[in-house]
């Protein structure tokens, strides 16, 4: 019976995980630029799929917008500009303002947030806060559908239990990957995608076995080097999202930044939700009995994604 209810999991892990949608994301790149007091010239700078029918722009209640010029009057580029269709093909978009005193200014759009209060001149010094607080959503949606570093995390878990060693774990993960994340998006380390995405699923099936054995192995007694050395690997695969997200050169730094507490924050999130369940359902004994099972969900799903990646790779 046993082995019959492991074959039928293994069986729906591999068809669920193959409706998981990936957590690519792509950003569009709105530019404007400033010919005279409140006259603009506007276009979608080149993207990788059509923008057209998917993204469109309400302007400021005192602009008028033909095809290709943006007429604001002598107020100038005053009120809320919104970036409608965010979250269906394009996950954000960057708005880049170059004004007529040759300063510019960047701001952020997502689907959470789609829309920015402008201010009418190169002034308006709110343009990086508001890239910043992008950035910070985009790193959350990025852990929170990045379903591969999800099942990482979550076979971490499995792997230390909640204890001192788990903090350390946690925090040696995220030293890694932030690391990593840092040297490939500023250009000083760089790995082809299809190994990286390869690697990550069999560390989620190394993990996930380690945490399934009953006797004392290498991974549990020294559970912060596992997640450090994967942590690297990881890193490159958030770096991977964030370079088809787009980086805006002006504010690297501050995008690089904030992009990663973004992260950290949807990890810690979903660390905290894990530790909630766990202590209201710990002393259930079913609870305890779905340990096993979860745990070969996790390693057929991360069995399934490592196969389809090498098998990307070969061919």
């Amino acid at each position: 019976m046993k082995r019959v209810f492991r074959l039928l999991l293994l069986t729906f892990a591999a068809l669920w995980s193959a409706h998981l949608p990936a957590h690519e994301m792509t950003m569009a790149e709105l530019e404007l630029r400033e010919t005279a007091r409140g006259e603009f010239l506007w276009t979608w700078v080149a993207s990788a799929q059509p923008i057209a029918g998917e993204l469109s722009v309400h302007w400021p209640a005192a602009c008028q917008a033909d095809e290709s010029a943006l007429h604001c009057g002598q107020a100038g580029l005053q009120g809320t500009l919104e970036v409608a269709g965010l979250g269906k093909s394009f996950s954000s978009a960057i708005v880049r303002v170059h004004w007529l005193d040759g300063q510019s200014r960047v701001y952020a759009l997502t689907s959470v947030q789609p829309e920015v209060r402008l201010f009418g001149s190169a002034e308006d010094q709110r343009g990086m806060a508001e890239l910043a607080r992008a950035y910070v959503v985009l790193g959350v949606e990025h852990i929170l559908t990045g379903y591969d570093h999800l099942a990482f995390v979550l076979a971490l878990l499995f792997l230390v239990g909640f204890n001192r060693k788990l903090l350390i774990t946690i925090t040696a993960f995220t030293a890694a990957h932030s690391l990593t994340l840092a040297l490939s998006a500023l250009g000083l380390f760089t790995l082809r995608p299809p190994p990286v995405e390869a690697t990550i699923a069999l560390s989620i099936m190394l993990v996930a076995g380690e945490a399934l054995h009953k006797r004392m192995t290498l991974s549990k007694r020294w559970p912060a080097l596992v997640a450090f050395l994967f942590g690297l690997v990881h890193g490159l695969g958030f770096a991977g999202a964030l370079k088809e997200i787009g980086l805006p050169q002006e504010h690297l730094v501050v995008a690089l930044l904030t992009f990663n507490v973004g992260v950290e924050l949807g990890q810690l999130f979903v660390v905290a939700i894990s530790f909630g369940i766990w202590r209201a359902l710990s002393r259930l004994p079913q609870f305890s009995a779905a340990r096993t099972p979860a745990l070969y969900a996790i390693g057929s799903v991360a069995t399934y994604w490592s196969i389809t990646r090498i098998a990307q790779i070969i061919m």
